[in-house]
């Protein structure tokens, strides 16, 4: 297994859609196990697949606090959504920034495992939200695209000043 390299916003990667996942091989089963590995390095509950520069339809989810219980999402779509709120949310393609959005809070998904068999699960709470999260990175889409235009604006006009910083220090 090895750690993965996450793409950092703004970089344009991370608006690319994904493409599904056609084959089920060893492979796939070696870049799951490194997306896992990069998500549990990173103390993160959720890393999709264009997060680490590869465009396909992959997210990896663990919400246990302690690597217990990784879920694995093949080519997932979000079949109904429910219980709207309010949820804090970050990203680690976006580091130290954080914001409020909406958000389902009861959804459900189905995809494929890592073997191609479907399933279907219902999920709620946090674990709800994270899909969703994770579903957007493969549209091409970030949780700051739901803030509002004054927050995005704030973010990006950070995110362009700690790159100068880098860029001078270099």
């Amino acid at each position: 297994m090895a750690r993965l390299d996450i793409l950092k916003y703004p970089d344009p990667r991370l608006r690319l859609k994904s493409e599904p996942v056609t084959r089920f091989d060893k492979d796939l089963k070696r870049h799951v196990d490194d997306l896992l590995e990069t998500l549990y390095d990173g103390n993160a509950i959720g890393l999709s697949s264009p997060q680490v520069g590869t465009p396909r339809r992959i997210l990896v989810t663990d919400l246990s606090g302690n690597a217990s219980e990784p879920q694995v999402y093949m080519n997932p779509e979000i079949v109904s959504k429910a219980a709207w709120g309010l949820v804090e949310e970050s990203c680690m393609s976006i580091p130290g920034i954080v914001g409020t959005v909406i958000r389902a809070t009861a959804v459900r998904v189905r995809a494929q495992d890592s073997q191609g068999r479907i399933f279907e699960h219902d999920l709620t709470g946090m674990k709800a939200v994270c899909l969703q999260h994770e579903v957007d990175h493969l549209n091409g889409k970030l949780f700051i695209d739901r803030l509002s235009i004054f927050r995005r604006l704030a973010i990006l006009a950070r995110v362009r000043a700690k790159l100068r910083q880098q860029n001078k220090a270099a």
